[in-house]
């Protein structure tokens, strides 16, 4: 999951999420150990601002 400039700190995401894996401090951040990608932030954002990135495509150098 990745978080994109068009967040704005509103922690819809925060509140949605299952595990307390984000967290907002002017904009919201995602602890990867915690997330289980579930991708409950992406749906509820009313910004679309959290976007769901495939392991693979991180993981390439």
């Amino acid at each position: 999951m990745v978080v994109t400039e068009r967040c704005v700190g509103c922690a819809t995401c925060m509140l949605v999420c299952p595990k307390d894996a984000i967290r907002v401090e002017g904009r919201a951040e995602i602890n990867r150990e915690l997330c289980e990608e579930c991708r409950k932030c992406m749906l509820y954002c009313p910004l679309e601002a959290i976007s769901y990135v495939t392991p693979e495509l991180t993981q390439k150098s």
